[in-house]
Formats: C-alpha cells, sequence, structure tokens
C-alpha cells in the first residue's frame, strides 16, 4: 500500500472508532432510565411463559422417542 493509502486507511480507522465509541454511549443513555432499570427492579422476573416451556419439553421427549 502506498504512503498516502496508509494514512486515508488510519484516519478512517480513527474516524470508525470514534463512530462505534459514540453509538456506545448514546445506547447506554437511552437504555439506562429504562430496560436497564426494569431488569433490575425484577419486573420480568416473575413474567414467565411456561407454554414455550412445555412446548421445549415435549419436542426433547419425541426426539428421544418417548410419547407426549
Amino acid at each position: 500500500m502506498t504512503e498516502p493509502a496508509k494514512k486515508v486507511a488510519e484516519r478512517a480507522e480513527e474516524r470508525l472508532e470514534k463512530v462505534a465509541e459514540n453509538v456506545r454511549e448514546r445506547f447506554d443513555r437511552v437504555t439506562e432510565g429504562r430496560f436497564s432499570d426494569k431488569v433490575k427492579e425484577g419486573r420480568f422476573a416473575d413474567q414467565t411463559d411456561h407454554g414455550v416451556d412445555r412446548a421445549r419439553d415435549d419436542e426433547r421427549r419425541k426426539k428421544q422417542g418417548g410419547s407426549t
């Protein structure tokens, strides 16, 4: 690679790193007061879908040769 091409590639890489850092910071800011707080408060702890669990168990039994 020629010297000017290397410089352009390095600058582009630095800019992409800055963009990625900004995206991470903004994502953290946006989600901080919403999703992570709900998880910390345990709002999703008691909301299980037993139907999904039951269906998975049935599939597993079928694959093992058992009946449902």
